[in-house]
């Protein structure tokens, strides 16, 4: 077995599976509102911490996570292994005092932040690489011992004074790596991998300790990477036939192995805390990261566009990547913005062609032509096209009585019911349907609603024409 660094070749495949599995390593590491005083960013990092054995014996957390996944290596393959973990930081915020010392303080004012005690959260990686030959039987052991540390960092203020530092400590944690594998029977040379990753530190809480005192001296967000530079792994979510009976029989605690990587890739694996499918990817049109634990883009980055001054004063001295946070969100342009509304992907795999079928009277299909486009479907114009609601024609112009609830599908009916609108146009779905777009009178979000596309919708039988005929 060897513990130097990764060969360029296995570097780069790794390379292409990190960029999810940092959104796996800072899963909700600070949550929106972004500052240390936010209710819900007191309890930290709940996802993958594997806790001192002593702890886990007063806890529902766990001092382990136990990996099984299927390969089918080829003669003389190797498998490099990286663990990644965040180790928790403790920071203490001082003010210099008059007699040239600092003292410990809850707050630190400065211009641009208001610095206070914070726990961060530092990357660490174990990276071994070991023949797969070596796995039979017992397998492989390696621990690991990160030492602990201590170190200071002077703020200054506008005018480079130094009005206090940053006191940060780590404690020592440590941990070992177990590997094995095992040749199934069968028509297939194919083995099961075991991967154990446990906390092995001897911290033992003080009576009273709390999870807090904890943190320290555990593995955070814990998680594998897996990959094999000749041979490939099953899928343990869809694998072949053949395979189904052996993948169930493994045991998988704590953490679940997918595919990684480009789609059809088979040679990387991660292993995560948090479930995900096969293949997992960043949304292409997602503009950096948030961490706040299932994020949603948009709504997190006008949110955060909203904050006070005050607000985001704290929010900046509460991390590092809060601050960046915020940064994101007061320079993202418009046009960034607009790509997070939405994306719809289900639709390209059902309706692309077959890869040697061209689109009926179309030739060649471009790529990046979408499955239906709206410009160049003669047979609908949403802005002319009119429907007839009670023997009146009604189309864009038209202003109409809602009538929404027949199907009580939206709890917002009730404010508006009765109310008048514009018809914005008049739209057909691939299924037939007709969608009669509008916005309300008297909205003063109107003109935003009608320059971005986002009226509300109805159903013919649920307007009346204010018109007669």
């Amino acid at each position: 077995m060897t513990t130097a660094v990764f060969t360029p070749e296995t570097e780069a495949r790794l390379a292409t599976a990190r960029h999810v599995a940092d959104a796996v390593l800072f899963e909700g590491y600070v949550l929106y509102p972004y500052r240390a005083s936010a209710a819900k960013n007191r309890l930290r990092w709940q996802f993958g911490v594997l806790v001192p054995p002593a702890w886990s014996a007063r806890c529902e957390e766990h001092e382990f996570q136990h990996t099984e996944c299927l390969m089918e290596p080829r003669p003389g393959a190797y498998l490099a292994v990286e663990v990644r973990f965040l180790h928790a930081q403790r920071r203490t915020v001082q003010r210099a005092a008059e007699d040239g010392g600092f003292e410990t303080v809850r707050e630190l004012h400065l211009e641009d932040r208001v610095l206070v005690p914070w726990d961060e959260g530092v990357e660490e990686r174990v990276e071994l690489t070991v023949p797969v030959a070596d796995l039979a039987g017992e397998g492989v052991s390696f621990p690991f011992t990160r030492p602990a540390r201590e170190e200071t960092e002077p703020v200054l203020d506008g005018e480079g004074r130094t009005v206090g530092r940053l006191l940060r400590r780590r404690e020592e944690v440590s941990g070992v790596v177990r590997l094995s594998a095992a040749e199934l029977d069968g028509l297939y040379r194919t083995m099961r991998l075991t991967a154990v990753v446990e906390n092995t530190g001897d911290w033992v809480p003080a009576s009273g300790g709390d999870r807090d005192a904890a943190l320290p001296y555990s593995l955070v967000a814990s998680h594998l990477l897996l990959c094999l530079d000749r041979g490939s792994f099953l899928s343990m979510t869809d694998p072949p036939e053949w395979a189904k009976g052996a993948v169930a029989a493994c045991r998988n605690l704590h953490t679940w192995p997918v595919l990684a990587g480009e789609p059809g890739v088979t040679d990387l694996v991660l292993s995560s805390p948090i479930i995900l499918e096969d293949h997992p990817a960043i949304a292409p049109e997602s503009p950096g990261a948030l961490y706040d634990a299932t994020e949603i883009d948009e709504i997190l980055a006008l949110r955060t566009a909203a904050l006070t001054d005050e607000e985001k004063r704290e929010a900046r001295g509460t991390d590092e990547r809060a601050a960046a946070v915020i940064e994101l969100a007061d320079t993202m342009p418009a046009e960034v913005l607009e790509r997070l509304h939405g994306a719809v992907r289900s639709l390209r795999g059902v309706t692309a062609p077959a890869p040697h079928e061209d689109p009926p009277g179309h030739g060649t299909a471009r790529p990046d032509t979408p499955w239906w486009d709206p410009g160049g479907d003669t047979s609908v114009d949403p802005e002319n096209d009119r429907v007839t609601v009670d023997g009146v024609p009604v189309g864009a112009g038209s202003r109409v009585v809602l009538r929404p609830g027949l199907r009580h599908s939206d709890a917002q009916d009730l404010f508006l019911h009765g109310r008048t609108a514009l018809v914005e146009a008049v739209l057909h779905d691939v299924d037939g349907g007709v969608h009669i777009a509008v916005t309300v009178e008297g909205d003063p979000g109107a003109d935003i609603r009608r320059e971005q596309g986002r009226f509300l919708y109805f159903q013919p039988d649920e307007v009346e024409p204010l018109e007669t005929v």
